[in-house]
């Protein structure tokens, strides 16, 4: 079993996937955006192989809303699936979760390279520049569309502790991030990828 400590020598950073994806779907009728079909596969299938082909190897995700039904239909082979029972307070619970999950990985996890599932106009390669953003654990990056700052966002583990104490209700790190603006590499990926969210009735025309 390969830790942070053993990999002093060649210091090869494990940057990890956390895929969020515990969301109810509250104004899509109660359907877990996990499961929302794209591409003839379950969402959450589609968001974990944007993460692989980015160059993540070790994917966390949390599942919350229907986790069950999840478990069952998707097929996450190789991933660390965390059950987040507060879901329903909101993005920052599974935040939260997400990064302990991180924390207590055996393989020492280097920085959380944060996706949300219901952005599915984020592919690998927008993902793979964020990921190429890391430098060290205090390393902090995210996408940029039109000088907006979006998904995905790179923590590095230094910055955790920090990002879970203020991730509540459904605001993430964004109060995090705010705070620490000025150490925010940002990483344009205008040209590669559509930030659009699935929330709604009519964002399903989005959905292949």
């Amino acid at each position: 079993m390969t830790t942070a400590h053993d990999r002093t020598d060649v210091h090869t950073p494990l940057v990890a996937g956390l895929l969020l994806a515990a969301g109810g779907g509250r104004r899509l009728g109660g359907r877990p955006k996990a499961l929302l079909t794209h591409r003839g596969r379950p969402l959450v299938e589609y968001a974990v192989g944007v993460l692989r082909a980015a160059g993540c190897e070790v994917v966390h995700v949390v599942l919350g809303a229907s986790a069950e039904a999840v478990r069952e239909r998707a097929e996450l082979p190789g991933c660390v699936l965390v059950d987040n029972p507060e879901w329903a307070e909101g993005m920052g619970s599974s935040l939260r979760a997400g990064l302990v999950s991180l924390a207590a990985d055996p393989r020492g996890v280097d920085a959380a390279l944060v996706l949300l599932v219901d952005q599915p106009g984020i592919g690998a390669e927008a993902v793979a520049r964020v990921r190429a953003a890391y430098v060290a654990r205090d390393s902090l990056a995210a996408a940029s569309y039109d000088g907006q700052r979006g998904h995905p966002v790179l923590f590095g583990a230094g910055h955790w502790a920090g990002i879970a104490e203020l991730a509540v209700g459904d605001r993430g790190a964004r109060d995090y991030l705010a705070a620490h603006r000025d150490a925010i590499t940002p990483v344009d990926c205008s040209d590669v990828a559509e930030p659009y969210d699935i929330d709604t009735e009519e964002d399903l025309a989005h959905l292949e």
